[in-house]
């Protein structure tokens, strides 16, 4: 009456199932510099803490006694696991099985997977490399008909988007679903040389006159460039670490906090180098990275998104131990203007913020809205108001330090002006609706071309307008809440990120995140 026979049955078909897609194929695969489909789930999670579902899922055929006679896993792998103790969810695709064709997979797996990382709370990661769900002119082999396209489970990655933390990884040629399933996440990592992701591969692309190659489509420079990707790393090694580290800065889902994580640096550190990490003379950029990482906790800055979207620099870090989410202006490219891809950026990494309740810090270097054509056509203003809005509509603490510029429209969303102003300037602070530079000839020219010495009267003119400029005057008025010493930065944003869990929410926000 023992069920033996019946466990070893499971035990034999799970043995075929660790096959993939054969000797052949995951030799092929492993020649091509890539790691099998489960080398990487182990080398990602925590040692010994994955436990599969649907391991035995597949194609299988039977012979004249029943008993099963071939059988093909679904190029498609998914299960829990750990990450730093934490449960997560992942499901990962398999390339030695049809190139992860679509119709070789399950679709029931994926659907599996993104509703239990929702329903569960649990973080969700992607390791994508095929088409991952996509179909092939191969199918009409088997069922031969078109059909009307529909894309099951996407309602529960709209839904991920606005609940947990999504993260994938390209770690192959990702075209049709599975490109968009890199594009539908919060974190995305291209393997340079290993990964491109884009709609449809080459061949699809010379039917309409295109001869390109992987790499020419949608290789990694491209997509990281273009802001389809957040980052760019060198291994699969080093996308499983970053996977790992995005992770570490967030909830498991809006339901909960991040989690404090301490590493003994000294709240009231004072780094000396920034009194004068801005330069007097306005025109002289500086390393705002460098301003970044002297208030934080050391070591602690992850910035994401570093190829595209130049003049912003995003990420995340800690203060005190507590996550926080991190935007600054970055003078070293086009003045820190904001182009169109820069709004692009602070609308994802604000909405990021706002979906996990990540409080805000914003180090502010803003000369207003990138001016010319070029930028026009690229739809700045359009694009400028949205993220605007996105800062508007923030509602997790912020704290904004004002190191130098802040002009205009742009200038202007350093903070939702309808939340308390938590805001510190340095004295290097220069703002206004516009730059005085180049405005003054034009306003005062009859008075200085009556003048009996031109050079004379524009020269007080500027001098007197200088002084205006001082971030004193504005705090004269209240406009500027507090102007302090540099040096005093990290302790200020210690005390604010401790004062910021006396608001911390959770729990769903006003608006769901879209990819």
């Amino acid at each position: 009456m023992s069920w033996e026979k019946d466990i070893e049955e499971l035990r034999r078909r799970e043995a075929l199932a660790e096959q993939m897609g054969g000797q052949e194929r995951v030799a092929r695969q492993k020649a091509s510099g890539k790691l099998t489909v489960r080398e990487r789930v182990d080398a990602l999670l925590d040692p010994g803490s994955f436990h599969e579902t649907g391991k035995i899922a597949g194609a299988a055929s039977y012979g004249a006694d029943n008993e099963l006679a071939s059988f093909r896993a679904s190029p498609f792998v998914i299960g829990r696991g750990d990450i730093g103790g934490r449960p997560v969810m992942v499901q990962a695709d398999d390339f030695s099985v049809r190139g992860g064709a679509g119709d070789a997979a399950i679709w029931q797996k994926l659907v599996f997977a993104e509703q239990m990382a929702n329903e569960y709370r649990m973080p969700l990661i992607r390791l994508v490399d095929g088409t991952g769900g996509g179909g092939s002119v191969k199918m009409l082999e088997k069922d031969p008909r078109t059909y009307i396209p529909q894309t099951p489970g996407w309602e529960w990655v709209v839904a991920n988007m606005a609940s947990v933390p999504v993260v994938a990884l390209a770690l192959g040629p990702c075209a049709g679903l599975g490109a968009g399933r890199v594009a539908a996440s919060h974190y995305s990592v291209m393997v340079r040389g290993l990964s491109q992701v884009f709609v449809a591969g080459p061949p699809v692309a010379k039917a309409i006159g295109e001869d390109v190659g992987k790499e020419g489509l949608g290789g990694a420079e491209i997509n990281g460039k273009n802001g389809v990707v957040d980052d760019i790393v060198a291994s699969e090694a080093e996308a499983f670490a970053a996977a790992r580290k995005f992770l570490s800065y967030l909830p498991a889902s809006i339901h909960e906090q991040a989690p404090r994580v301490q590493n003994g640096d000294p709240i009231e550190r004072r780094d000396p180098t920034l009194i004068n990490v801005v330069p007097r003379d306005r025109r002289v950029p500086y390393k705002m990275r460098r301003i970044v990482e002297a208030c934080v906790d050391a070591g602690s800055f992850f910035e994401t998104g570093r190829q595209w979207g130049r003049g912003l620099i995003t990420g995340f870090a800690r203060l005190d131990g507590y996550s926080v989410a991190v935007i600054a202006g970055d003078p070293m490219f086009l003045g820190g203007a904001w182009t169109a891809d820069v709004c692009r950026k602070l609308i994802k990494h604000v909405d990021l913020a706002q979906t996990f309740h990540l409080p805000v810090v914003h180090l502010v270097d803003c000369p207003g809205f990138a001016v010319g054509a070029k930028h026009e056509r690229s739809g700045v203003v359009k694009l400028g108001v949205q993220a605007m809005a996105a800062v508007y509509q923030a509602r997790v603490p912020w704290c904004s330090i004002v190191v130098r510029q802040a002009f205009g429209l742009a200038g202007s969303a350093m903070m939702n002006p309808t939340r308390t102003k938590m805001r510190y300037c340095w004295p290097s602070g220069d703002w206004g609706s516009l730059p005085m530079e180049g405005g003054i000839e034009a306003a005062y020219k009859r008075d200085i071309e009556a003048s009996a010495d031109p050079a004379k009267r524009l020269a007080e003119i500027r001098a007197w307008a200088e002084a205006l400029r001082s971030p004193f005057r504005t705090a004269e008025a209240f406009y500027a809440e507090e102007i302090v010493d540099p040096r005093d930065t990290r302790p200020l944003l210690c005390e604010w990120a401790e004062l910021a869990q006396r608001g911390a929410e959770t729990g769903p926000s006003a608006f769901g995140m879209r990819p």
